[in-house]
């Protein structure tokens, strides 16, 4: 599959760390030609000066929570390479508190950044997407199949997402659009330790083992190979297609499973 992706215009949300910046290295080195964005531009520029002499990359401060930010991410794009063929939508922020006691605000900023700013870019991405029959990429997430305790806004933002992604794949059924939604299970990053707790706060240090996670260079490699093959859904760790796999057959029961396993977290709410 090498040299499959040479010279494919990339964006990449949520950069600069984690799946997107392990995404960013990736595809660097397939050739492609990479429009990073994130809030940190600190952090995007020093991948773009590790990999400036790799290939063609462009950095974009931008919050995609904000419908213009995601416009002119667009047009950096445009005005810089010419056409787009795969939109990767990663950036995300998650939350741990339960519902009870979250203060509302947390689901807004959630939603704000994880489905709208799915929204946002794909909208303004797609007039291009379509002229190169190219790739609408949501990172998703296990949760946007089964709902996850003291995850609310976390989940409800992810089947959202999912929900947004199939209407468009069916919409463009015969245009030659490829939307693929890849749901990671437990990855070695730092979205736990940017969580939101339940007054808005960051959250601080991971509750869980990350050493036990699959790495965000394997999520990376993953992703990247089930766009090459335009795949519909790609679905990661043993863990998380035996839920998603029992929540098809045994809700119920996964039901008990899945809080089980949360409460055994260091500082649950559910003990």
């Amino acid at each position: 599959m090498k040299d499959k992706l040479k010279d494919k215009v990339v964006i990449i949300t949520g950069a600069s760390s984690g799946i997107g910046e392990a995404l960013v290295k990736h595809l660097a080195l397939e050739g492609c030609k990479l429009v990073i964005t994130a809030r940190n531009i600190e952090k995007l520029n020093k991948l773009v000066n590790n990999l400036k002499s790799t290939t063609e990359i462009v950095a974009v401060k931008a919050d995609v929570s904000i419908e213009a930010d995601c416009k002119n991410i667009i047009q950096e794009a445009i005005n810089n390479f010419g056409n787009i063929d795969i939109l990767i939508n990663n950036a995300g922020i998650s939350m741990r508190a339960i519902f009870e006691e979250l203060d509302l605000s947390v689901i807004h900023r959630l939603m704000n950044t994880n489905f709208w700013g799915t929204v946002y870019c794909t909208k303004y991405a797609l007039p291009y997407l379509l002229k190169t029959k190219g790739s609408v990429v949501g990172v998703s997430s296990i949760a946007g199949y089964k709902g996850l305790p003291a995850r609310t806004g976390y989940s409800a933002s992810k089947f959202a997402m999912h929900g947004f992604l199939e209407v468009l794949r069916i919409e463009n059924l015969k245009k030659g659009l490829h939307v693929l939604i890849a749901c990671p299970g437990f990855t070695k990053s730092n979205i736990r330790n940017t969580a939101l707790a339940k007054d808005g706060e960051a959250q601080g240090e991971s509750p869980r083992d990350e050493n036990k996670m699959m790495s965000a260079e394997e999520v990376a490699i993953h992703i990247t190979n089930a766009i090459i093959k335009r795949k519909n859904s790609l679905i990661l760790t043993t863990q998380g297609k035996m839920t998603v796999w029992l929540n098809k057959f045994f809700p119920s029961l996964v039901d008990k499973l899945v809080y089980n396993h949360i409460a055994k977290e260091p500082g649950s709410p559910f003990k």
